[in-house]
């Protein structure tokens, strides 16, 4: 037994002395410190705060076909060192993306024995795959992902409503949650019409061209849509504030509804990404100052559920640094190590603790991919996943920090408050004061979909 001791223990109880007692991957017992058997090997991380392993059930890895971009072994080592354990990867990026049951067998030989921490993977609904959605399901993903635009690349197609009405009703059948990128392209179509003319150097231009309208009636249509057919729904990366409102009245109305947010709309603003900055792009686009503080409102009020990041990295020419084209230039920000201080900087500064920390990054996102019976709290039962945080350190995001393939990030000379100073997986040291201790232990978590079809998603 190892009894891992700190006067800061982020438990379901709230934010207090403890010691987690530790045998084999599980935790037997969550004590007081003066309760600790005489026979436990003890690690005290005196003022260190021990919080929950985090989960992110938004990640782009692209493994298999495009690890140069990203792969499961850079990735889940930048997870480990943000203080991450669990990552659920989503199906678009990956060659072949995850849309049968054999795209998933081939990501999971490119994860096997390559991965720092666990992973499951979001089955994907494209045009012409709803046959594919029921074994998908029984194979073994936490759920499904669409995108109501173009997603970027060809491989992987939206959906329109006529298509989706006809993957719904085998997709509620599954208990699964449909995850969402809610952008309809009609209002984005008609703003780039507009800006024909205008510099794509501009970020002003490029948010111009992704409009709030674009994520309003997206989501007034799958909450249109989730009415009808009573499938759980989950809106990712919400970037307006203007949809609060009616995804408010939504839950007050009993739908089966959840929302995601990430640090990078709760920190930047539009006010301050420099022209031909394209590190800052993503889709939707980070907005202004007023929207942030909205966004963290809705966090607050709870319309919001939790903050992913949204890892989405590709190669340094696809960002286009050199022209500085925000209508040309890949859309994502990685920043799976550096999210957990990221968001601590920013929600100190609100009157947030560690346990909204805890139950933003863990603890309900862990319940979104099915995986809440075993992951994102520290309480008996539950796998010794924990991230041992000290927050009274602090450092400036520098390229060694980053540990991801390319080490390019809009944060680079940032400060940022709060040290991952290590992290646990199922007991194991995967992660300690910049090294990577031993041999990926990572794997594929198990039992997602069953925890699911017994107990489906409620945030309410």
């Amino acid at each position: 037994m190892h009894a891992f001791l700190s006067r800061r223990v982020v438990t379901p109880q709230g934010l207090r002395p403890a010691a987690l007692l530790v045998e084999g991957e599980r935790i037997r017992d969550v004590v007081e410190p003066s309760h600790v058997p005489p026979r436990a090997e003890t690690h005290d991380f005196g003022n260190a705060a021990i919080l929950p392993g985090l989960v992110d059930s938004h990640v782009h890895i692209n493994d298999p076909g495009r690890a140069d971009w990203e792969g499961f072994e850079t990735a889940t080592r930048a997870a480990a060192a943000g203080g991450y354990t669990l990552l659920v990867d989503m199906p678009l990026n990956c060659v072949p993306p995850t849309t049968s049951v054999a795209a998933l067998e081939e990501k999971r030989a490119a994860a096997r024995g390559r991965c720092r921490v666990d992973w499951l993977a979001w089955g994907g609904v494209a045009a012409d795959n709803a046959n594919d959605i029921e074994p998908l399901a029984h194979a073994g993903v936490a759920g499904f992902k669409c995108f109501l635009i173009h997603p970027g690349v060809d491989s992987f197609t939206m959906v329109t409503e006529d298509q989706l009405r006809v993957v719904l009703p085998r997709l509620a059948k599954t208990g699964l949650p449909l995850l969402v990128h809610a952008e309809l392209p009609g209002p984005v179509d008609a703003a780039t019409h507009n800006l024909s003319r205008a510099d794509w150097s501009l970020y002003q231009t490029y948010l111009e061209s992704r409009p709030p309208e674009a994520e309003l009636t997206a989501i007034r249509l799958m909450l249109s849509l989730c009415r009808e057919y009573q499938f759980p729904l989950h809106i990712v990366h919400l970037s307006s504030s203007e949809a609060l409102p009616e995804l408010r009245a939504a839950r007050l109305e009993g739908l089966p509804v959840s929302v995601e947010t990430c640090p990078h709309y709760l920190h930047l603003t539009a006010e301050t990404i420099p022209n031909g900055a394209t590190l800052h792009k993503c889709a939707p686009p980070i907005r202004s100052r007023a929207n942030r503080e909205a966004l963290w409102n809705g966090l607050r009020e709870g319309t919001i559920d939790f903050v992913v990041t949204d890892h989405s990295p590709c190669s340094p020419e696809l960002k286009r640094l050199d022209e500085g084209n925000f209508q040309t230039a890949w859309g994502g920000i990685a920043s799976l190590s550096v999210a957990l201080p990221l968001m601590y900087t920013e929600a100190r500064d609100r009157g947030f603790g560690l346990p909204d920390i805890a139950r933003w990054m863990s603890e309900r996102s862990a319940k979104l991919a099915g995986c809440h019976a075993t992951k994102g709290r520290l309480a008996a039962g539950y796998d010794a996943d924990f991230v041992v945080f000290d927050t009274e350190g602090g450092f400036i995001v520098t390229e060694d920090r980053l540990h991801y393939r390319h080490p390019v990030s809009p944060y680079l000379g940032e400060k940022f408050h709060g040290i991952v100073k290590a992290t646990y997986l199922r007991g194991h040291l995967i992660f300690e004061n910049g090294e990577f201790p031993g041999e990926p232990v990572g794997r594929e978590y198990s039992g997602a979909a069953l925890n699911k079809l017994a107990s489906q998603p409620s945030f309410l």
